[in-house]
């Protein structure tokens, strides 16, 4: 029988659920899959590669600062600002994958090195190690993905229809509104990454990170707010926050939103939950540089410990693999997925204008 789902607001709002029918026996895909791609060495460390990276950055980090010194008070400053929001996100994208255990030998360092790339951009990594482990584990399942929770948008309709006030008007309206709300998410990391620092109960390296999330603001204001006029400095840091969060929500939302949402008590293989609720990115190492790596979805869910410069050809492996087993394996352009994006939260948020929807009476539709 069909998985248990939430109900939708309408037929023509009705969210898509995974029905466990759909699935092909996969007991052993997993680890067939593994195999191939062991052998084929794609799990193999890439140190060059992120050396590299690195030293790209360090680079553009020092242009950033010597044009910041050159320029003075000028308003050609904010395109150094736009430039730091850039570069801010590619370390935060290293940040991801040495937590993901990528980018050295070992876990240990690896977790060190994390802490510190995303101290310095003015993130918490427990925070995120925490949060991000849980979506891995469960992608697109309601009640456990942490990335469907509220926060500010909502992902399922349900949550829609509870909306109130402004987050009611946002809703609404949330899906043309996603962009522009996105120039706000790198206030929202930060803040996030403070509350649960300063948050009670055990916190793993909490004056550790708050020293370096706190020494990293102050290497930045100090500068700008010292030698910039008031006006400018608050244009600069304005520009820098709003890049750096439509960077990274334009780079981590093409990956799930719009794809199938998981019931919570749906029972699913691991290989079909992974490659069903994630989407694949199309364009080259471009979009593979300006997304981090997070243009292979599919293959960076399948085996999250899988340096970046290899995920290109494990999904030609990933693709056939699916293509035997009959499991959908979904990819589209960047722009496409935007759309996608855009359309589905505008469908969720279609819930928060129904007056006559009640949450207590969804339980009883079926899909």
């Amino acid at each position: 029988m069909p998985i248990p789902t939430l109900q939708a607001a309408s037929a023509v709002r009705r969210q898509r659920y995974v029905d466990i029918n759909d699935y092909p026996p996969l007991i052993r895909a997993y680890t067939e899959l593994s195999q191939r791609v062991k052998e084929a060495g794609l799990l193999n460390r890439a140190r060059w590669f992120y050396i590299g990276v690195a030293v790209l950055i360090v680079v553009g980090l020092g242009g950033a600062a010597t044009g910041f010194v050159l320029l003075g008070s000028s308003w050609f400053q904010l395109f150094i600002a736009a430039a730091l929001g850039v570069l801010f996100t590619q370390v935060a994208f290293l940040a991801h994958e040495a937590g993901h255990k990528q980018i050295l030998a070992t876990a240990p360092g690896n977790d060190r090195l994390a802490r510190v790339l995303a101290g310095s951009i003015g993130m918490s990594f427990s925070w995120w190690d925490n949060k991000h482990t849980r979506h891995h584990g469960n992608p697109n399942r309601v009640a456990k993905d942490p990335d469907l929770a509220i926060d500010t948008i909502s992902f399922i309709e349900e949550d829609a229809a509870t909306a109130r006030g402004l987050r009611r008007w946002i809703t609404k309206r949330q899906g043309w509104l996603f962009f522009p709300l996105l120039a706000l998410e790198g206030l929202n990391l930060h803040r996030l990454s403070l509350q649960h620092l300063f948050s009670r109960g055990k916190v793993k390296s909490r004056w550790g990170e708050l020293a370096m999330i706190f020494g990293r603001f102050a290497l930045l204001l100090v500068p700008v707010f010292l030698f910039l006029p008031l006006g400018m400095a608050f244009a600069f840091m304005g520009v820098q926050f709003a890049v750096f969060g439509v960077c990274m929500g334009a780079s981590f939302a093409p990956n799930h939103k719009g794809m199938p949402v998981v019931a919570p008590d749906a029972k699913l293989d691991f290989f079909s939950k992974q490659v069903r609720t994630s989407r694949n990115i199309r364009g080259g190492w471009l979009v593979t540089t300006l997304m981090g790596g997070l243009n292979y979805q599919i293959e960076h869910h399948l085996f999250p410990n899988m340096p970046r410069p290899h995920l290109r050809k494990a999904r030609v492996i990933v693709r056939e693999f699916c293509h035997k087993l009959e499991v959908p394996y979904t990819e589209t352009s960047l722009l496409r997925s935007y759309g996608i994006v855009i359309r589905y939260l505008n469908e969720v948020g279609l819930a928060a204008r129904d007056p006559f929807e009640c949450p207590m009476t969804a339980q009883f539709r079926r899909v």
